[in-house]
């Protein structure tokens, strides 16, 4: 096996993930309004523009991010429709994320198409070693999207592009914030600081970037605190005229206090650390004028250590370990007929764990594809997903998209996919207290199949999208009472619909104009029923703890294109919680290459929850500062 990752590390160093979107459901850009349509969406497959993806795919461009009142990527996301965050410590410490009704293990992150799975457990997956300003910009594709991204993409996959260094020059950004209340067992000030650093160097050939990022709270309740340190190094080098390789590195280091997290009310003094470190290389090499041959070798890292009474650590800990070795051939032919797509993919996962024992297992893909797109008005995609685990065997996984451009504002789309989903090494071995793995799981299978109309006029942009999905061998953790411990079982089946309607609306087109306004609104209806079978009877973990209805609004005003004001609010009602409304707000100057801002999150103090017993942060206020060395010289 080391052989075959050293042929593939050859590959890689001699031979950049491809491209592919559809509704532009809130993604509202700020004052500058970039124009998204040509954009090529960066997947693994063949590469298709944003303006002619038939699937229900959000971006957040670079504008939008720098202008909400966000401090990490888990607080971003809960701005987009359909996305379910729920954070159990905020500011990034420790989050899972939900993709149209779906659970923290059905979902796909990715880093410039590198995959972030963990075998161990979803939870792990926002540790991310980039900070928000090293992200250029965000896709988020809805749906089952195995033909696209493979395995555990059952319900959707998030895309995170980084910044290049297009430009030599040196930004930075120190902030710190409080919710000016304090912590009663040591009458410390709750409160935040951080910064980040990133430099970039732009030679003839190379282009480098360095992002350093150190933040740490004294928490907003009882052993809450956290440090989060993040480093990120990138550098594409041009192998000649159309030629190029890619590096990428980065690791991150969180500690953070537990209280209530997993086990409430019993781990009020526990706590964690975890560390991620990510390698990867992936080069562009057009073979002919019909050939391109995009190869992509990565390796990822982590390590959990948590500790349930943290005075105490003899009592209770358990330590996890994982390494992920990921090597991908991608291949597109343009020919007369259309586009191909061919490529494989081959996957090793190792574990080490305390409590999970030592396992590896190996997964290899196989796809093909083929775009249709010699009719102007007309794009269709067909493809398929062959996957063979070394544990669960072979599974295809086919997939189908059209879309027709009605006129010049409308367009249509259908598509129809598949998904699957591993289950990790906590679902099947884990042994705790309160929780019992099941070695005897299958993975889950899911049915997807979505409809949708798009408008586009200068100035609005608005959508309507509609989706089924049929999740079989669902895998929840159940009980048949309260005072048995949680095991996972393949539930049955599970069927989700919904309904999403977006629309993004610029009151003043003239950027330079004296005011410049921009509103959207997103809303987000999803219904889950789950079938009968012999586990009906038991509690269930997952099953219907789903998003129902989740509303979105977003005003933003620019004053003479220096002074910005945004109000954000969102309204989220859960099954198995109480609905709630926040109410955010940023304001913020600048001048030349500096930048003053202030943040308020949670106006109006809501008490609420988004997972388990952990009461969530109520007002927050931040300021910050921003400079750019890179903007300043390129006004001169």
């Amino acid at each position: 096996m080391v052989r075959f990752f050293l042929v593939g590390l050859v590959f890689a160093l001699f031979s950049n993930p491809l491209y592919a979107q559809v509704p532009v459901s809130t993604a509202i850009d700020s004052s500058l309004g970039n124009n998204l349509d040509e954009v090529i969406i960066q997947g693994n497959r063949i590469q298709i523009p944003f303006s002619k993806e038939n699937r229900n795919l959000i971006v957040l461009d670079r504008s939008l991010i720098a202008s909400l009142p966000v401090a990490s990527v888990p607080e971003l996301l809960s701005y987009v429709a359909g996305i379910d965050v729920r954070q159990r410590g905020p500011f990034g410490t420790q989050a899972d994320i939900r993709i149209d009704g779906g659970t923290f293990d059905q979902s796909l992150l990715l880093i410039n198409g590198v995959k972030m799975t963990d075998p161990q457990t979803g939870h792990n997956l926002m540790n991310l070693p980039v900070s928000l300003n090293a992200i250029e910009r965000i896709e988020i594709l809805k749906g089952a999207a195995a033909r696209k991204y493979g395995v555990n993409a059952l319900n959707g996959a998030i895309n995170i592009i980084t910044t290049e260094a297009k430009a030599t020059g040196l930004a930075a950004q120190i902030y710190s914030g409080s919710s000016f209340e304090r912590d009663t067992s040591n009458q410390q000030l709750f409160g935040n600081v951080g910064i980040d650093l990133k430099a970039n160097f732009a030679g003839a050939r190379t282009q480098q970037q360095l992002a350093l990022s150190h933040s740490q709270s004294s928490g907003y309740r009882y052993n809450t605190a956290f440090r989060n340190d993040k480093i990120l190094y990138q550098n594409k080098l041009k192998l000649g005229a159309t030629r190029s390789l890619d590096f990428l590195a980065g690791y991150v280091n969180i500690d953070f206090g537990a209280n209530g997290f997993y086990a409430a009310p019993g781990d009020k003094e526990s706590k964690e650390n975890v560390q991620t470190f990510l390698a990867g290389a992936k080069a562009y090499l057009p073979i002919s004028k019909v050939w391109t041959f995009r190869p992509q070798l990565s390796y990822r890292y982590n390590k959990d250590h948590y500790i349930f009474i943290r005075q105490k650590p003899e009592v209770y800990e358990n330590i996890h370990e994982t390494n992920v070795w990921d090597l991908e051939l991608n291949n597109t032919l343009n020919t007369t007929i259309g586009t191909f797509g061919l490529g494989l993919e081959a996957r090793q996962e190792f574990i080490s764990s305390n409590s999970l024992g030592k396992g590896d297992r190996m997964n290899y893909g196989f796809y093909a594809e083929y775009s249709f797109n010699r009719l102007s008005k007309l794009l269709v995609n067909i493809g398929a997903y062959a996957n063979y685990n070394s544990v669960f065997g072979w599974e295809v996984l086919p997939g189908i998209d059209a879309g027709y451009k009605l006129g010049k504002h409308y367009r249509v789309f259908l598509n129809a996919g598949t998904g699957q989903r591993l289950p990790t090494y906590t679902d099947l071995y884990y042994k705790g207290p309160s929780n019992i793995g099941n070695s005897q799981l299958r993975p889950e299978q899911a049915q997807f199949i979505e409809s949708g109309l798009q408008y586009q006029q200068a100035g609005v942009q608005a959508s309507l999208s509609y989706f089924r999905r049929r999740t079989t061998d669902f895998i929840d953790w159940v009980k048949n009472d309260v005072a048995e411990p949680w095991q996972p079982q393949n539930f049955g089946m599970l069927k989700t619909q919904g309904l999403s309607l977006a629309a993004d609306y610029n009151l003043s087109r003239n950027t330079d104009a004296l005011f410049f306004w921009r509103a959207g609104l997103t809303y987000t209806y999803l219904q889950a029923q789950k079938e009968q079978d012999e586990h009906s009877g038991k509690i269930s973990q997952y099953a219907l703890d789903n998003l129902r209805n989740q509303l979105i609004g977003r005003l933003n005003l620019v004053i003479r294109k220096k002074y910005q004001i945004g109000v954000d609010a969102k309204l989220q009602q859960r099954f198995n919680y109480d609905h709630f409304i926040l109410l955010d707000a940023r304001i913020a100057a600048n001048f030349k290459a500096v930048e003053l801002y202030a943040n308020c999150t949670n106006l109006s103090n809501v008490q609420y929850q988004e997972t388990g017993a952990v009461p969530m942060l109520g007002t927050w206020l931040s300021l910050g500062l921003k400079w750019d060395w890179s903007k300043l010289v390129a006004r001169r």
